[in-house]
């Protein structure tokens, strides 16, 4: 049985470590009300200050969960790049680190932010570690998850690197899947349009 669970455990560490440009996109176009708006949401930024998210009103937003040891962890640099390019075009990216998936983001915050920028150059807006499902969950991953709060759909966070696409209203609009690239065709035709 543990030689079952080891053998399924790799299988998956390698299916995630290969980084694929799938574009797996979850959506609901029926339900569009929502009880909440990611705008409700106060959370701690990686060096502890108070980040609203009333100040990105009018904003798309992508929100991704970020890890620092995982096979995804190069997608660093193909979201800065796509920040640097639609930064200025009313577009924001929010990294939460979260460590729930095999311990792939074991460091504090100020670890993970000296990494971020040492390796990838990160200037978007970093958020202070969080826990992205499970009994520890956030609420701001409450609201994107959970159908009742977000009004689109009910999610599951598959891995580090899934991105959560808000739009100008502060209402969750698509779910894209942790291996799509972040400047894959789908993500970049909802930025523009």
């Amino acid at each position: 049985m543990r030689l079952l669970i080891l053998i399924c455990t790799c299988l998956f560490i390698f299916s995630c470590s290969s980084v694929k440009n799938e574009s797996t996109v979850l959506t609901n176009q029926e339900s569009t009300s929502a009880t909440s708006s990611l705008y409700d949401f106060t959370v701690k930024d990686i060096e502890g200050q108070d980040f609203n998210f009333q100040s990105l009103k009018g904003k798309k937003i992508m929100i991704v969960n970020t890890a620092s040891k995982c096979g995804l962890t190069p997608q660093y640099k193909d979201l800065q790049s796509l920040y640097t390019q639609y930064q200025d075009k009313g577009f924001v990216i929010i990294g939460f680190p979260a460590n729930n998936f095999l311990a792939q983001e074991p460091g504090p915050d100020e670890k993970i932010a000296a990494f971020c920028e040492k390796n990838y150059g990160v200037t978007f807006p970093m958020m202070s570690k969080i826990s992205v499902k499970g009994k520890e969950i956030h609420p701001i991953y409450e609201f994107l998850t959970q159908k009742d709060k977000n009004g689109l759909l009910d999610s599951d966070v598959k891995w580090n690197f899934q991105k959560y696409l808000i739009n100008e209203e502060g209402q969750l609009e698509k779910v894209i899947l942790p291996k799509t690239n972040p400047k894959d065709p789908e993500i970049i035709k909802w930025i523009e349009s």
